[in-house]
């Protein structure tokens, strides 16, 4: 009896230290992440950090629709889609972007989408966000970027977008790197017989961007736009994408797209042009349950006048 008594007593001190280590180590996963080093002339001007239990509809907008976002999507985008919880392995409160297959409002499938055009803008500066990208697999598109704030008056490229990170294009399906092939990239101007300007620098990441949370950040001035991937753990790392914005030799040059305020957007995409998918059966990401995308925060910092 004295055995049994003893060995139930190592068992739930075991038990007990299993539990003890287990949380150490979300909570180790979690500061495994750092934030960055903010250079001394940036000041914060913005941020969500998402740490309620629902969005900030004062900060950003739910968008509803079902466009395909003029490249052909297959979801339609609703508040269904997007929601504010915790990531699991890590414990960090986040805003989630959630893609589920199936028939919705006359669509194959459904996601979130969010804006902040009713609510902040901005011009130069510096965006950093937190985000922990879904699997792509074959068929996910989830991104963060910029569009012109004047959208709705002069259309669009003629606004500007500002691509920070995308993930899913067709290049990286076609030579399995669904998990580290990525891009950065600006479109502007207005379309003619050649089509419309444009630049994207797609790049093969060194480990994959689909197993934790990573940072990506746009640094922009009056001359230059550039777009970098993981600051916080390599502060001297080289732009994976830049833009100079300061040519004005034509009116397709950039530099008349890209001095005024735009807005934030983050959403999960299923199918289109990017990703070369446009039948949701083919969309392999879903085929075991929905997708979701964390975003952990979004920060603005601005250089001090």
């Amino acid at each position: 009896m004295l055995a049994i008594m003893m060995f139930a007593f190592h068992s739930l001190i075991t038990l007990c230290l299993v539990i003890l280590v287990g949380c150490n180590t979300q909570n180790n996963y979690k500061d495994n992440v750092p934030d960055a080093v903010i250079p001394d002339d940036y000041t914060l001007v913005w941020s969500d950090e998402f740490d309620g239990e629902a969005i900030d509809l004062n900060k950003w907008y739910i968008e509803e629709n079902g466009r395909g976002g003029g490249n052909n999507e297959l979801q339609f985008y609703d508040s269904n889609g997007v929601s504010v919880g915790e990531e699991s392995e890590s414990g960090r409160n986040c805003l989630i972007l959630t893609a589920r297959k199936g028939y919705y409002r006359g669509r194959t499938a459904s996601s979130g989408r969010v804006n902040t055009s009713r609510s902040y803008t901005f011009t130069y500066g510096r965006i950093d966000a937190l985000i922990r990208l879904p699997h792509t697999a074959n068929g996910l598109w989830p991104a963060f970027w910029l569009l012109g704030e004047d959208i709705n008056k002069v259309g669009w490229p003629r606004c500007g977008e500002i691509d920070i990170v995308e993930m899913g294009n067709s290049e990286g399906i076609a030579t399995f790197k669904q998990d580290t092939y990525f891009n950065g990239a600006a479109h502007w101007g207005y379309f003619d017989n050649t089509g419309y300007p444009n630049k994207a620098s797609m790049v093969n990441a060194p480990y994959s961007l689909q197993d934790g949370f990573h940072l990506y950040t746009l640094e922009w001035d009056e001359k230059h736009i550039s777009g970098y991937l993981d600051l916080n753990l390599n502060p001297d790392a080289e732009p994976f994408f830049t833009l100079d914005i300061d040519d004005y030799q034509t009116d397709r040059s950039a530099g008349y797209y890209f001095h005024h305020p735009f807005f934030i957007v983050l959403n999960l995409a299923v199918g289109g042009n990017f990703t070369g998918i446009w039948d949701v059966e083919k969309v392999t990401a879903l085929n075991y349950g929905d997708a979701n995308m964390y975003i952990d925060y979004v920060r603005v910092y601005q250089k001090l006048k």
